[in-house]
């Protein structure tokens, strides 16, 4: 079994969290501006250009990230939470520690690696983050 997480792993975890929803923050503001995601996706409908098709598949990819990074924002959002509770870092399937390495590389993570993957291959294999 893993060791609880210390204050100065706490730390760092949530410095690795803000700065995350920094980039995430910054990377929505250049995609969309000040648009929100009807308004963009008519911008990108409005665009001139004869090749509608194209122009479809365009926005759907668009509108396919956005949401990937919302999702993604609010995943650390309520990491940042749990980060003050006894809930961080707590596998919320097995209840076992996640290790701290797994937690630098996904510091949002909500399981340790084996229920994780079996949550994966009980969804097809398609990791949580794209879903």
């Amino acid at each position: 079994m893993n060791a609880p997480l210390d204050s100065t792993q706490r730390q760092a975890l949530r410095a690795e969290l803000l700065k995350r929803r920094e980039a995430l923050l910054g990377t929505l503001a250049l995609h969309q501006g000040d648009a929100s995601r009807v308004q963009h996706a008519r911008e990108i409908l409005l665009q001139d250009g004869d090749d509608g098709p194209q122009r479809d598949a365009d926005r759907e990819v668009d509108l396919a990230f956005t949401d990937h990074e919302r999702h993604e924002l609010a995943e650390i959002g309520a990491a940042l939470q749990r980060l003050d509770s006894d809930d961080y870092g707590v596998c919320s399937d097995c209840g076992a520690d996640i290790p701290f390495a797994r937690l630098q590389v996904q510091p949002q993570a909500l399981r340790c690696v084996t229920c994780e993957s079996s949550q994966e291959s009980r969804r097809g294999g398609v990791p949580h983050a794209l879903m």
